[in-house]
C-alpha cells in the first residue's frame, strides 16, 4: 500500500516490520489498554504479529490502520486509520475508523485531527458509503473525539461483556 496523508502536524503512512519496538511501546501500556479489555501485549512477538495482520489488510481490502508520526520530531506517536471490520459487529461488514496513541500524546488533538483526515481520504479518495466506528460506552475521550469529527451516536451494542457505543457517518458527496 502506497498511500501517505498530510495533515498540519502529522504524517499517517502505511505501517511496517520496524514499527514493531514502537507498536510493544503502545501497547504494553496498561493505560492504553483500559478501554481495549484490560489486555497489553506482554512481547514484542505479540506485536509483530499485530503489524502482519495491520499489512495483511492493506494486500485484502486495500486500507488498514495508519502510523501516525509527529511533523516535527519524526516520532511515531500511534496509529489512525481505517478497517474493514468483520468481529467487532459480526452480524455486518463496515469499515471501522479507530485510533491509539501512546499516552504521553493524549489530550493534544492528534486523534481528532488524524481522524479527520482519514474521513476525508475514506469518502473522497476510497468513495466509501459509510464510516463506523464504536467506542467502549466508558471511554470519554474517544466518544468525545467522534462526536467532534461528525459521526453520529446511532446504536449500542455489547462486545466481549462491555457496553459500547455504535457512531456511523454517511459519505455526504454520495
Amino acid at each position: 500500500m502506497n498511500i501517505k496523508i498530510e495533515t498540519k502536524r502529522l504524517y499517517l503512512r502505511p505501517i511496517n516490520e520496524e514499527d514493531d519496538q514502537d507498536f510493544f511501546e503502545l501497547d504494553s501500556n496498561p493505560n492504553v489498554h483500559e478501554f481495549l479489555g484490560n489486555n497489553p501485549v506482554t512481547s514484542i512477538e505479540e506485536s509483530r504479529g499485530y503489524i502482519k495482520s495491520i499489512m495483511q489488510q492493506y494486500k485484502d481490502y486495500g486500507v488498514g490502520r495508519l502510523a501516525m508520526i509527529k511533523k516535527d520530531t519524526g516520532e511515531f506517536i500511534g496509529w489512525s486509520g481505517l478497517k474493514f471490520e468483520r468481529v467487532v459487529r459480526k452480524e455486518f461488514d463496515y469499515y471501522d475508523l479507530g485510533y491509539r496513541l501512546k499516552e504521553e500524546f493524549w489530550g493534544h488533538g492528534y486523534a481528532t485531527e488524524a481522524a479527520m483526515a482519514l474521513l476525508d481520504y475514506g469518502f473522497n479518495d476510497l468513495k466509501l458509503c459509510e464510516i463506523c466506528a464504536a467506542a467502549d460506552s466508558k471511554h470519554k475521550a474517544s466518544n468525545v473525539i467522534l462526536k467532534k469529527i461528525g459521526l453520529k451516536l446511532s446504536d449500542t451494542f455489547t462486545f466481549e461483556n462491555v457496553l459500547c457505543n455504535w457512531y456511523t457517518l454517511k459519505n455526504p458527496t454520495l
